[in-house]
């Protein structure tokens, strides 16, 4: 489901139709009797919807159109693709719905004023896989990013639209290596971008996120490298309201958090900590207050603890827990925070609540057993609806959550409850007499060495027995049905595996076993790679 990005408009889509209503009394206002339609997306102002089903080839070429453009008011179509792939599926508008653009055999295709019989313009750069359109109004500019092949480097390029072609075409270009994909980040004037390059696998084995690095480009012409503080993953990215600064969360647990101004230099490093996302208020600037959080996850605990700050004084307005919340979002007035539980990331105790950025509890929404929630959204508002706020640091009245809280004892393993949490392994043990701390004969030692083989040769025979048992317990804890399309196939097979490595890591854990940050990192992407493995098999 979603919104427009002024709110006026609403659409859903279920297993038996999709719907557009207008978000004052939610009449709907079009209907598509389509069950096949899995994704969705709005233009900018609401004239078109773009909807994507699965492909499927068949014998007429406009049956095997699975992209749809429709006309919203109309509820007739207004132009049809053949998309095959899902990601990056829907068309991307300018803000005015001026420009449309597509990637198509990797070109970039733009249509002006909704014409799509006619090809405005093309972008071809070698082979484009991803590319992004710079929001705001014209000029319009857009970011294209092509993976290096046979030793040469990757890169991004920027344009501005129509100037594709030419020696002067490119306004910003930014070269690297170790980059198979990239997620492009705009500010909200379109003039800046931050791109995230990543591969799959770290040749170092010090990550299991593979391989991150961050860069920075704008429509004048200047280009960076982003240099963090500290190795490991980057987990979120977010630019400030005011376009000016933007935060980064990244490095092994605990993991920082730093803003950066437009030259790329940290302006405040917020101390260590186990966070793993930010948000800014919809509302700020760089003269009144800004308040964003940080959200974390505990490893064994589906935990989320949020942190509110004043960046205007550097403080920290408060800290609170919102157990089990698995989507987080700030209200437009930027004075509510929206916390919920949904599906299919957990199945069960689904809801919502809503709390005062000081941390009160004002609203709690909890569902019937039987019923899952699987998405919830602020209606968004027309850009400037409203203005910042003095900050208060004053908890607001509230009410007390009706949900228990999780217990805070610390897991002991069976043979050690009902002991002392000081106890220490093996401090049970005789100790060793002084003959057998003496030097060992040489039969002795013959024995000792036979055992030890032994010993060995059936640890080997558990292990390989474990690992025949190991596509069965797959089996019993996770869906392993597959789609019939090969490259989902494989991804989902990819995805069963790593789950079945993270089921083995959370045994040795709770076990007692040590294990190392990059492992401890693979347990905490358990929910996502569940939520990957659902909308596999449903799509």
């Amino acid at each position: 489901m979603s919104f427009t990005s002024d709110g006026s408009l609403f659409t859903w889509c279920t297993n038996q139709r999709t719907s557009v209503a207008e978000s004052k009394k939610y009449e709907t206002i079009c209907k598509i009797d389509d069950p096949s339609i899995s994704q969705i997306r709005l233009s900018p102002k609401g004239t078109y919807l773009s909807t994507w089903a699965q492909y499927k080839a068949k014998e007429n070429v406009q049956e095997s159109c699975n992209l749809h453009i429709w006309n919203v008011k109309t509820g007739t179509i207004v132009k049809s693709f053949i998309q095959k792939k899902q990601i990056g599926w829907h068309p991307q508008w300018s803000d005015d719905e001026k420009l449309c653009a597509r990637n198509v055999n990797n070109e970039v295709h733009f249509f002006e004023d909704a014409k799509f019989d006619t090809i405005s313009k093309k972008i071809f750069i070698q082979k484009v896989a991803y590319f992004s359109l710079a929001p705001g109004s014209a000029p319009y500019h857009v970011a294209c990013f092509v993976p290096g092949t046979k030793g040469q480097p990757s890169f991004v390029r920027l344009f501005k639209y129509p100037n594709f072609e030419g020696s002067n075409s490119v306004i910003a270009q930014k070269s690297f290596f170790k980059a198979e994909r990239t997620d492009f980040y705009w500010n909200k004037t379109g003039k800046d971008c931050i791109f995230l390059t990543s591969v799959d696998v770290d040749k170092s084995g010090m990550s299991y996120y593979g391989e991150l690095n961050l860069y920075y480009a704008s429509v004048k012409g200047e280009t960076a490298k982003i240099k963090l503080g500290k190795d490991g993953p980057v987990y979120s990215v977010q630019w400030s309201p005011n376009s000016l600064e933007f935060c980064v969360v990244y490095g092994f647990m605990p993991a920082k958090a730093t803003i950066f101004n437009l030259k790329c230099e940290p302006v405040l490093d917020f101390d260590a900590a186990p966070r793993n996302e930010v948000t800014y208020s919809p509302v700020g600037d760089n003269i009144l207050d800004v308040m964003l959080f940080i959200k974390k996850f505990s490893i064994l605990k589906f935990s989320c603890n949020i942190e509110v700050w004043d960046l205007k004084l550097k403080k920290q307005i408060t800290k609170f827990k919102a157990q089990d919340s698995t989507l987080i979002q700030w209200s437009y007035n930027g004075e509510y925070i929206l916390t919920a539980t949904t599906s299919p990331r957990l199945r069960i105790g689904n809801g919502y609540r809503v709390w005062h950025y000081t941390g009160s509890l004002l609203v709690e929404v909890s569902l019937e057993s039987n019923e899952e929630l699987y998405d919830i959204k602020w209606k968004p508002v027309p850009e400037g609806t409203y203005k910042p706020e003095p900050t208060t640091f004053t908890p607001v009245p509230g009410i007390k959550s009706s949900i228990p809280e999780a217990s805070k004892l610390v897991y002991r393993p069976p043979g050690a409850q009902g002991k002392q949490a000081s106890f220490k392994l093996h401090e049970e043990e005789a100790p060793k007499s002084a003959e057998k701390d003496a030097v060992m004969t040489k039969n002795k030692k013959k024995n000792l060495a036979r055992k030890a083989k032994k010993e060995i040769e059936k640890s080997t025979e558990n292990e390989e027995s474990a690992n025949a048992n190991e596509s069965i317990k797959i089996e019993a804890t996770y869906s392993t049905e597959l789609t019939g399309d090969p490259e989902k196939d494989k991804k989902i097979k990819s995805v069963l595996k790593k789950l079945s490595q993270i089921d083995k890591l959370k045994q040795d854990q709770a076990a007692g076993k040590p294990l190392e940050l990059n492992q401890l990192e693979k347990i905490k992407k358990a929910g996502e790679l569940e939520e990957e493995l659902a909308n596999l098999q449903l799509s």
